[in-house]
């Protein structure tokens, strides 16, 4: 059960026991001395900057979700095809994203293997998805055939080693006592076979005891960010297992626990690079402990969480990164970190 032992930070530390599925992420090792099949920009210095950007030391940097009609004419342009393929659009700059749909419907296999398709010109993308709410936020409807449902939608990201990790997401209610505890044991047996991330928002959580069975379970933990009422889990650092995970959710404090709030609005919110720095910090330490670290911006209305994802990613290179043309015009803050891709080689593309 969890919470049976205990173990200073130290200790928990010195050692990491490897990934559930080390295959998981082979195929992206043995990519990494290739050359990346994306389209060349008319700028080869730009291109060439793409390619340097990929080769940063296990560190996946992306957005949580990509398809949001929102993200029209602020991403990309407006007057971009109904088919438009934001999913291309993001592996060509981020090598990561979290797939946020199987939260509510898991995929097909069909859609998991056209995922496949639309990232092919990025060998080092890896998604990471979302267990779905029926196990985590229901708790108790859950049946066989909605695990075999989740299972047909991820295998065929994981048999071609690109499932770098399943998050089990917990709502605030969910707290550190003991139907709890159990419950997530027995969901951890369940899914074991995949490489798993928890995250856990109740600040009841944030116990040596829990840290360090998480660590004997080989699971992983989400350090986030959030907004910070009294029994809010605290930003940290903390890694249990051979995967890194941080989710950064925004800080809309009017939203966050307001009934009536949709999605979008909880999630609507922009960091300042000020507010991110900190968090700059934290990814490099995680990163200094895990084999594999994921960042994921969930913070997606009007694509802020694109905006965000690369000002993060120009901290950790200290320097401006590729970004599509269209979104540092509706976001002029971003020619800071941002290098403007040519908008007409974008719309060849997709």
């Amino acid at each position: 059960m969890l919470g049976a032992r205990t173990s200073s930070s130290a200790q928990r530390r010195e050692t990491l026991r490897p990934s559930y599925r080390p295959a998981i992420f082979r195929a992206a090792r043995s990519m990494r001395t290739g050359t990346s099949a994306l389209p060349a920009s008319t700028n080869l210095t730009l291109s060439d900057k793409i390619r340097s950007v990929r080769a940063r030391r296990d560190i996946h940097i992306g957005p949580a979700g990509w398809s949001y009609a929102d993200w029209r004419g602020r991403v990309y342009p407006e007057s971009a095809g109904t088919k438009f393929d934001t999913l291309a659009l993001v592996a060509k700059y981020f090598d990561t994203a979290e797939i946020n749909s199987s939260f509510y419907h898991p995929p097909a296999p069909s859609t998991a293997r056209s995922w496949l398709q639309r990232i092919e010109h990025n060998p080092n993308f890896i998604f990471t998805a979302k267990l779905n709410k029926v196990f985590t936020h229901k708790r108790g409807p859950a049946t066989n055939e909605d695990e075999k449902a989740f299972r047909e939608g991820m295998d065929p990201l994981a048999e071609a080693g690109k499932l770098g990790a399943v998050l089990i997401q917990f709502p605030w209610t969910f707290k550190n006592e003991g139907d709890e505890r159990s419950y997530l044991t027995q969901l951890v047996e369940r899914f074991k076979d995949y490489p798993l991330v928890v995250e856990l928002r109740h600040e009841s959580w944030n116990n040596p005891r829990i840290l360090q069975t998480l660590e004997d379970l080989n699971v992983g933990l989400c350090d986030i960010d959030q907004p910070l009422f009294a029994d809010s889990i605290k930003p940290s650092a903390e890694v249990t297992s051979s995967i890194g995970y941080i989710r950064l959710h925004g800080r809309n404090y009017q939203n966050w626990f307001r009934e009536e709030a949709n999605v979008v609005e909880r999630y609507d919110y922009l960091y300042s690079r000020d507010e991110l720095e900190p968090w700059v910090e934290r990814v490099r330490e995680v990163a200094g402990k895990a084999k594999h670290t994921f960042v994921i911006t969930n913070n997606h209305a009007r694509g802020q969480s694109l905006v965000n994802a690369f000002e993060v990613l120009a901290l950790l290179e200290e320097q401006r990164v590729p970004g599509p043309a269209k979104l540092v015009e509706s976001y002029p803050r971003l020619s800071e970190s941002v290098e403007a891709d040519d908008e007409d080689q974008q719309g060849s593309l997709f």
